[in-house]
């Protein structure tokens, strides 16, 4: 929910930000057109609601059945379309104890030439059992959402040294229950238009804008932002082994019925395939993101500092690690003090492959919420199993 901007970074490392264990697990690749996965898991949640008091634990079992089709219709379009669902029983949980949750998602990408593509993506999601909780709220309560997500883009080049990129991104986000949909219901679209030069073979300069809105769908008039980016930076690739991604910039917002704000913007990325399998990202985000209190806080000013690591330890046995560490500062509305809070979110996992269909983990994950609000104060810990057959 956080990770809008991160659309526009290396998507392999926003994709393992977004995971819920946030130790990456290797992929299968199928090599077929339609595919399908038959999910079964046990994880213990020491804080299955993500609340500062009165936490409840709680062995949470899942089914997870999930259906692909990727298909190049023609040499020149690629489909991809799948639908998942997550089927979790608590055996403690306040209410109802099976939660049911759903993606779908479908995908065109087109190539109108060697040198120009587009590239489209939507994902509808009926969330009951978020991945990531909500910091400040009451004991117990729902955070079910149904979010929308839309990512578009198009490439071409200009010559043999000038690219153009224009991509777009939407969310909606819905929250189930009305207190929260009246404070958190919103969309939020980016829009950005890159150019790039090829200064060497393997180094690209770049210079981007992008514009953000972000309307909130209930009293918008004391919630809702613009903002405009302006970036430059480098895009790095060394016989595909070393891959960097940076960009430094300003970050000019307006707050609707409170002050404005100019603030420097940064994401720098980095990826080493150093061995068959193995591999090790990381990077650094300063941005300003959204509130999950909108009543005391405008957004919140992030320092994000990430790394991911995979290493094959031997041909069926993959070991992962992950850690986001972000010191931040809750921007405080008019009569309200800045609020100083560090999250510390940490997990591994260790993969067993014995055969091309089945794929065995165990994994631990730890949230961690320091924070100067009282009712912001998050610890979570989870030990899961979890088996996935692929046919």
């Amino acid at each position: 929910m956080k990770f809008l901007r991160l659309f526009f970074i290396c998507a392999l490392a926003a994709s393992h930000l977004a995971r819920a264990v946030y130790a990456p697990v290797p992929e299968q690749d199928q090599g077929k057109a339609w595919s399908f996965e038959l999910g079964y898991g046990m994880t213990h949640d020491s804080n299955i609601f993500g609340t500062s008091s009165g936490a409840i634990s709680s062995t949470v079992f899942k089914f997870a059945p999930k259906i692909s089709f990727n298909a190049s219709v023609t040499d020149q379009t690629f489909i991809s379309a799948s639908y998942g669902l997550n089927l979790d029983y608590f055996t403690n949980r306040p209410g109802d104890k099976t939660l049911d949750s759903h993606t779908l998602m479908g995908r065109v990408a087109h190539e109108f030439t060697q040198a120009t593509n587009i590239d489209l993506t939507d994902s509808f999601s009926i969330q009951k059992n978020p991945e990531s909780a909500l910091n400040g709220l009451s004991v117990n309560a729902d955070q079910s959402f149904k979010n929308n997500e839309f990512d578009g883009s198009f490439a071409t080049d200009l010559n043999a040294k000038v690219g153009l990129n224009f991509k777009v991104r939407s969310v909606i986000f819905l929250y189930d229950s009305a207190k929260l949909g009246t404070s958190l219901d919103r969309t939020e679209n980016l829009y950005g238009v890159s150019s790039d030069y090829a200064i060497l073979p393997e180094l690209k300069g770049v210079g981007e804008f992008r514009h953000q809105t972000i309307n909130y769908h209930y009293v918008g008039d004391t919630k809702d932002k613009t903002s405009n980016f302006l970036l430059g930076g480098v895009d790095y690739s060394l016989a595909k082994k070393v891959t960097a991604t940076g960009r430094l910039g300003f970050e000019w917002r307006h707050r609707d019925s409170e002050r404005s704000a100019t603030s420097p913007y940064a994401e720098i990325t980095t990826k080493y395939d150093y061995a068959k399998g193995s591999y090790v990202t990381g990077g650094y985000i300063y941005t300003l993101e959204e509130s999950s209190n909108t009543v005391l806080y405008t957004d919140t000013q992030v320092n994000r500092f990430f790394v991911n690591v995979q290493h094959a330890v031997t041909a069926l046995i993959a070991a992962s690690g992950s850690i986001d560490y972000e010191p931040s500062q809750l921007q405080g509305r008019r009569g309200t003090a800045d609020v100083h809070e560090t999250t510390t979110r940490f997990g591994v996992a260790l993969s067993y492959l014995p055969t091309k269909n089945w794929t065995v983990s165990v994994s631990y994950d730890y949230d961690n919420v320091s924070s100067g609000d009282a009712s912001r104060i998050q610890t979570r810990n989870r030990e899961g199993l979890t088996a996935k057959y692929s046919f």
